[in-house]
């Protein structure tokens, strides 16, 4: 008789995972009511669960379900808006921007420059960061921008309204 331990009893090795896919792991609300139908149903019939630990168990049940219909909301909300900002940020094609742009002098010492720049294009990158072509060929993230002007057509128009005043 042999004093080994079979492969499949063993220890795992440090190459195997021992956690799974985190969401696997995580409990759900189907995964609650679960365990809450399993205590139930193996409750002792001389010993019942007490009335107030079950409804305390419901009540947290509601507010996990709650909690999870209100992340899903959150979430598709979220992405509405993303897809919205590319949309948002397209107005910003032909107009004149200020933007902010940070660069290290020849002391090293960091400075700043607003440039004024008309825009050319618009899109979102993998992130979603919304990034913006300007004239000088050079693409910049919206939140460096300072201010929207009008384009110069529309200033023209503009001028003469001001003037009426």
């Amino acid at each position: 008789m042999a004093n080994t331990i079979q492969d499949n009893y063993g220890v795992p090795s440090q190459k195997e995972s021992l956690i799974t896919n985190q969401e696997d792991s995580a409990l759900g609300k189907d995964d609650f009511l679960k365990i809450l139908m399993t205590q139930l149903q193996n409750q002792d019939p001389m010993n019942p669960m007490d009335d107030k630990e079950f409804v305390g168990q419901m009540a947290q049940f509601s507010s996990l379900e709650q909690m999870t219909n209100m992340t899903t909301a959150i979430t598709t909300m979220a992405r509405a808006q993303q897809k919205g900002s590319l949309v948002q940020h397209s107005e910003l094609i032909g107009k004149t921007v200020t933007w902010e742009r940070t660069y290290e002098d020849d002391n090293g010492v960091e400075q700043t420059e607003e440039v004024v720049n008309s825009v050319q294009s618009v899109r979102q990158d993998s992130e979603g960061n919304i990034r913006l072509l300007l004239d000088s060929e050079r693409w910049i993230n919206s939140e460096q921008l300072i201010q929207v002007d009008t384009a110069p057509a529309e200033e023209e128009n503009g001028d003469e309204e001001d003037s009426g005043e």
